[in-house]
């Protein structure tokens, strides 16, 4: 009989050998790594790259620890740490790339991702092609013979779009390209990436695997087609991670599962009580109807999270900056995935830089919120306060301007 997730939470990454006897893989720092004889020393060098203590940049126990839960949870053969989310991105794509490749990119991606490619990788002679979020086979369209990665992100960041993966990772492989996934979203824990073609799934661990918004951490986790270029690439590229870093974020796997089921529940309620303001025009929640690729949420997913956005009718930045300067359990913060509740605006007019080709149809502006671990009725509360005053500014606007 199979592990369920919600054990492999408590017990992936605590083998004897990681733990010596405690619950918790103790702290190990360390930059050098001595060796008694020359036996030991070839050892190592021998078997640096499975798990051996070598060099403090291949990892400690602390590391390995890590990697052996963040494969447990998402599955693949190995995973590679990084400093930060967006490490974990580039030198994911940077491992698998040459001048002279092609990159097929979502349109929807994280900003900096977006910055990357059309920055880095650029100057670097590849080339990037972003496509909507909602391409499905007709992504074959626009894969060119030296087309090498097919990046994908759902679902997308800002604007909520679920993508059809498998369909996508399908059409990939008769072609030979990588695909790989940032599946900050799903966590590890609402969507299995293997299971569904992909070849590397990336997540800013930063956000719910710490769960605290107290550390920067990447990971990337690959299958057994991937992982020894993955791996080897970001050792050269000169990639690591605290041990102390690796500890929180094997703390916080230990609650992710309860916290994400909270998160998701509070978040489905704020979001229907959302659709019901006459202020909204729609909610963008993978788990509603009115958000895109709802059906592939459906089908792909187990559960959702605390992040999702809303659209008002009217793009007023003054009535917005009321709503937002006087939030008293929501506050202004560019990550998620931490215990708090956040929230930021988008105008319409700031997805002329963050989109390519699928800039998003409505007119009003754009609330991300990330519904933390408080008291749900109280953060509506704070909600229909905030509302209350975006309404007093319209109305006074009007008034002037009749």
């Amino acid at each position: 009989m199979s592990q369920s997730k919600q054990t492999t939470f408590v017990t992936a990454g605590r083998k004897d050998k990681w733990t010596n006897g405690v619950v918790n893989p103790p702290v190990q720092r360390a930059s050098t790594v001595v060796f008694n004889t020359v036996a030991e020393k070839n050892h190592a060098i021998t078997n640096r790259a499975n798990k051996t203590l070598f060099y403090g940049r291949r990892g400690t126990n602390t590391h390995f620890a890590l990697q052996d839960a963040m494969v447990e949870i998402e599955g693949g053969v190995g995973c590679a740490l990084y400093p930060c989310g967006t490490a974990a991105i580039s030198n994911s794509i940077l491992a698998f790339v040459e001048s002279g490749d092609h990159i097929l990119m979502v349109d929807t991606c994280y900003e900096p991702t977006r910055d990357f490619c059309d920055k880095i990788m650029k100057k670097m002679g590849v080339e990037t092609t972003y496509f909507p979020a909602t391409i499905g086979a007709e992504i074959e369209n626009l894969i060119q013979p030296n087309t090498k990665v097919l990046f994908l992100e759902s679902p997308g960041s800002i604007t909520m779009e679920v993508q059809d993966v498998p369909t996508l990772a399908r059409v990939a492989h008769q072609h030979d390209i990588i695909v790989m996934l940032d599946n900050t979203w799903g966590a590890g824990v609402n969507f299995s990436p293997f299971d569904h073609g992909v070849d590397i799934s990336i997540q800013a661990a930063t956000k719910y695997i710490v769960g605290h918004s107290d550390v920067m951490l990447g990971t990337a986790v690959a299958n057994q087609k991937c992982w020894d270029q993955l791996r080897e690439q970001s050792y050269l590229m000169g990639q690591c991670v605290s041990a102390d870093d690796a500890y929180l974020a094997l703390r916080g796997i230990r609650t992710l599962d309860v916290r994400l089921r909270q998160h998701a529940e509070s978040s489905l309620k704020v979001a229907k009580w959302l659709q019901t303001r006459p202020e909204v025009d729609h909610v963008r929640h993978p788990g509603l109807e009115t958000c895109p690729g709802h059906e592939f949420f459906k089908r792909d997913f187990t559960g959702g999270n605390g992040l999702f956005s809303f659209v008002l009718k009217t793009c007023n930045k003054a009535a917005t900056t009321a709503l937002l300067d006087g939030m008293k359990h929501f506050s202004m913060g560019y990550s998620w995935g931490g215990f708090e509740s956040l929230i930021l605006a988008n105008e319409p007019n700031s997805f002329d830089r963050l989109r390519s080709v699928s800039h998003p149809h409505f007119d009003g502006t754009l609330i991300r919120l990330h519904i933390g671990l408080e008291n749900v009725d109280e953060l509506i509360t704070d909600l229909e306060a905030g509302l209350a005053r975006y309404n007093a500014v319209i109305y006074q606007s009007e008034a002037s301007h009749p």
